[in-house]
């Protein structure tokens, strides 16, 4: 979102069980779209985040947030390429695909114009 929406929207990741690195892969991936995440690192989801944002998108199935007054909470089912047999950077270009969609759908919803 952030790549794409640049300033127009501020943008908080964070996980409900985060581990402790960045996948390797899923850096990777979004490398090759011309975006550097090397510089995050895992965080739990915060009281102050939470303070300043009114939309959480939550990724898979196993990641929950209980409800918060006036947060919208929506979770994106993403693509599970490993059920078909498909791992690696493959998989791994697949969900990052899925992912994308779904923030370009968001986006123009939210009628946020992309950056160039």
């Amino acid at each position: 979102m952030r790549h794409l929406a640049g300033d127009a929207v501020t943008v908080y990741t964070a996980g409900t069980k985060p581990g402790t690195s960045l996948n390797a892969q899923s850096v990777d991936s979004l490398a090759e779209l011309r975006i550097d995440i090397s510089g995050e690192h895992t965080k739990p989801i915060t009281t102050d985040m939470l303070a300043n944002v009114n939309l959480i998108i939550t990724l898979g199935s196993e990641a929950v947030v209980d409800p918060i007054p006036g947060i919208e909470i929506h979770n994106w089912d993403t693509d599970e390429p490993s059920l078909r047999g498909i791992d690696g950077m493959e998989g791994m270009r697949l969900v990052r695909d899925d992912i994308k969609n779904q923030v370009l759908a968001l986006v123009k919803e939210l009628s946020i114009d992309t950056v160039p």
